[in-house]
This record gives structure tokens, C-alpha cells and sequence, in this order.
């Protein structure tokens, strides 16, 4: 009996760790910065921005709760990597946030494509194929390996002008035949700034220029936090495969997200 019951304390303490690390830090909240890069972060938009929607909802699924601040962006990554706060909302992987940080895997990408308008034709497949085309860009931007090396190589046609807008407009007003940018940053812009019937003008070439995924990072200095990031993909990866992903970045891009709505007037 004595060594029955023995047998049975031991299963039972193991079958109670066994709980606790596979669901380590379910039910509790996990405290994370954020910054502004409107529609995928934002403390104006609902969900904070499309980004951070995902994200709540990934934890949501494994039963932990999400809790944003709003900083600006060096002291939100500093915050984070000092263990002050668990992590930061999202970023691209490097060597070093890799020494500081656990990464997760994509939340959303971060594509440019090249922008232009539906009355005027366009396709491409290599830089070589832009010979000829008037490009747009903002100052001090890169826009890839590929594009940047074509830049400097005076490959390509490139006008840079001081900001997106003010390339928007000019695309609109054919100073220039593609502008690139983040496709949801660039649909953002322009039901931001632009009349409906100005929106209504643009499309995009589905080719990237670039592209790049986007990521949680949790700080490795917070105890547990290895665990929470396991947890975090798990629930990332339901997410996807429920199809929650597709709908709420549908949303994103049909304006739901902004609490004012619609175009600039």
C-alpha cells in the first residue's frame, strides 16, 4: 500500500507540473508597448490597429490577457528589452533583438508594392523591367536590397519627395507612373487624405517590392517568458488557420478599424 500510495504522490506531482509549464502564465495578462504605424498600431483605433488585434486575440486563445501602452518607438523597444514591460508590438527579426528578445513568429508582413493608378497599365517582374518608369519615394526611405542597389546604380527612375502623401498626390496628379509602400499603410493613406472618389482611382501591383515579416518580441529578461511565447504561437497559428486573420485584415482594409471612418472630406 505504502508504495502504491508513493507511486500515485509522484504521478500526481508530475501530472500538476505538467500542467502548469504547458499552460505556464494562462489567465494572467501580459503587459506589452506599442507605438503608432496606423492601420496596424494605434491607440486611436479600435482593437489599437490591425497588428495589435491579432495579437489579442492569438493570447485571447490560450487564455492570457493583453494589456498596451503607447509609447514612442525607441523608448517602446527600450522598455521592453529592460524587462520593464514583457515586450513590444511588432518588429523585424534581427541578430540583435534575437540576443535580447524571444521572437515569434509573423504577425503580419510588412509588403510594399508599388501603387498606381487603374487608368494607367502597369506590370513588372525585375528591376530591369522598371527602365523607363517614373518612380516615386520619400526621402531616406529603403525599399529593399534590390531596389535601393537599382537606386544607386541609377538603374531606375527614382523622384524622392519629403513625405508619403505628398507622393500619393503627386501620383495622382501623374508626376510620376508607381509610388511604393506598405500596401496597408498606402490604403490607410489614402482613405485618410483622399475623397472616396479619389480612392477609387488607385490600385496596387500585387508583386512586392519588399517584403518582411513583422513580429511580437518578449523580453528575455522576464521570468516565464519563453513559455508565454510558445503559448502566443500556438495561438497564432489557430488564429491563422481559423481564417480570423484573413477577416480582420479585410476589416482593416475596408476602414473598420479607424474610429472616424471613411475619407477625408
Amino acid at each position: 500500500m505504502n508504495s502504491t500510495a508513493s507511486v500515485l504522490r509522484l504521478l500526481c506531482v508530475f501530472l500538476c507540473f505538467f500542467s502548469w509549464s504547458s499552460g505556464a502564465r494562462a489567465g494572467e495578462t501580459v503587459r506589452l508597448t506599442n507605438g503608432e504605424w496606423p492601420p496596424y498600431l494605434s491607440e486611436q483605433f479600435k482593437h489599437f490597429g490591425l497588428a495589435s488585434r491579432i495579437v489579442t486575440e492569438a493570447f485571447a486563445l490560450e487564455g492570457v490577457k493583453v494589456e498596451y501602452s503607447f509609447f514612442p518607438w525607441a523608448r517602446s523597444l527600450k522598455l521592453a528589452e529592460d524587462g520593464d514591460w514583457a515586450g513590444s508590438v511588432v518588429w523585424r527579426a534581427s541578430e540583435d533583438r534575437a540576443e535580447k528578445f524571444y521572437i515569434s513568429d509573423e504577425v503580419v508582413p510588412d509588403k510594399v508594392v508599388f501603387f498606381h493608378l487603374k487608368r494607367n497599365a502597369f506590370d513588372w517582374k525585375t528591376m530591369a523591367s522598371l527602365k523607363g518608369v517614373r518612380i516615386g519615394a520619400t526621402l531616406s526611405y529603403q525599399y529593399g536590397p534590390a531596389f535601393d542597389a537599382a537606386d544607386a546604380a541609377r538603374q531606375i527612375d527614382v523622384e524622392r519627395a519629403p513625405n508619403d502623401e505628398t507622393n500619393m498626390r503627386k501620383l495622382l496628379g501623374e508626376r510620376f507612373q508607381v509610388f511604393p509602400i506598405n500596401v496597408d499603410v498606402g490604403y490607410h493613406m489614402l482613405r485618410l487624405h483622399f475623397k472616396e472618389e479619389q480612392l477609387a482611382l488607385f490600385t496596387h501591383h500585387p508583386r512586392p517590392v519588399t517584403e518582411e515579416p513583422l513580429r511580437l518580441l518578449l523580453s528575455k529578461k522576464v521570468a516565464g517568458n519563453a513559455q508565454l511565447m510558445n503559448l502566443f504561437n500556438r495561438g497564432l497559428k489557430r488564429l491563422r488557420e481559423s481564417g480570423k486573420i484573413d477577416q480582420y485584415t479585410a476589416e482593416s482594409r475596408s476602414g473598420l478599424y479607424m474610429v472616424s471612418g471613411g475619407a477625408a472630406p
